[in-house]
């Protein structure tokens, strides 16, 4: 004779024991009572001069020297990301000479502060009075004065933009080494150049790399475009600086100042996120291949 036995009966459930974070909330105890402290402080201190802020707030000196701050920092990306570009893939080279030439051109460019580079392109003309084109040693084609053709608007051009085009370099740098070498392998083995493999293969494949330190970049130079009031370019900063050198609002119109920076970053921001967005979703699918096709091997 067999016996059943009797069916499992279900236990009880173990009692969860809640865990109580005092740590966390004496911190944001801490930073509301910050925060509140901060707001009350800009509505009720007058020293701040929100009326001023909203005065200059528009106004078309503000306006236009926010332009040329676009306008610098676009110019100056521009250049930094394709002369960087070159550069970056320079150091990559295999040539002693190319390789060799690109170092310097980073250890020049990123070792020395940007404002004392602006300096001196702002004061080339002591340096070099007539700019010569011509053959080296040679005849020469055309002369120009320094002073004309070095304004302070192409000083500041040039001081950020090569600047910028070394840290650009090494960036470069960094994400064409991130892609696979096995990558480049297959699409020689179907025929394609080296130019044609670095366009279509490397750099797509390595925007998710990319991407995020050029961001900070490109935010990064927009704040560095306030260095060129040193040479009296009327940028954003400058142009507030010639206000308040008038009506003796520093403060608030350092305020206004402060204010479009951070609505530009902010936009900035935003566009960055979208891109990394974007790019990310195909990394992510990649990522996850590799991790399939692993452990597919590793099963087998």
């Amino acid at each position: 004779m067999t016996t059943t036995a009797p069916p499992p009966t279900r236990s009880a459930p173990l009692p969860v024991a809640r865990q109580r974070h005092y740590g966390r909330w004496v911190v944001v105890v801490v930073l509301v009572a910050v925060g509140g402290f901060v707001t009350f402080s800009l509505v009720t201190n007058p020293r701040f001069g929100w009326p001023v802020v909203f005065e200059w707030f528009t106004s078309e000196r503000i306006l236009s020297g926010l332009l040329n701050t676009l306008e610098l920092t676009l110019i100056s990306m521009v250049i930094g990301v394709v002369l960087g570009g070159v550069v970056g893939i320079m150091r990559l080279s295999t040539n002693p000479v190319i390789a060799g030439a690109s170092w310097a051109f980073v250890w020049f460019f990123r070792g020395t502060p940007v404002f004392v580079q602006l300096l001196f392109w702002g004061s080339i003309s002591a340096l070099y009075p007539v700019i010569v084109l011509g053959v080296p040693f040679g005849p020469s084609f055309a002369e120009f004065s320094a002073n004309d053709l070095i304004t302070p608007f192409a000083a500041a051009i040039l001081g950020l933009g090569l600047n910028e085009a070394a840290y650009m370099a090494e960036i470069v740098r960094a994400g064409v080494r991130s892609v696979d070498e096995g990558q480049r392998e297959a699409a020689a083995a179907l025929g394609m150049g080296r130019a044609r493999i670095m366009w279509r293969v490397v750099l797509p494949q390595a925007m998710p790399v990319l991407i995020p330190p050029t961001g900070n970049e490109l935010i990064g130079l927009l704040k560095t475009t306030s260095m060129v009031a040193v040479l009296a370019f009327p940028e954003l900063l400058y142009s507030a600086q010639l206000i308040y050198a008038v009506n003796y609002q520093t403060i608030p119109l350092l305020i206004t100042a402060s204010l479009w920076y951070l609505i530009v970053t902010s936009v900035l921001s935003i566009g960055q996120y979208v891109l990394e967005r974007h790019y990310g979703r195909s990394f992510s699918a990649r990522v996850s291949r590799k991790k399939t096709a692993a452990m597919i091997g590793h099963a087998a």
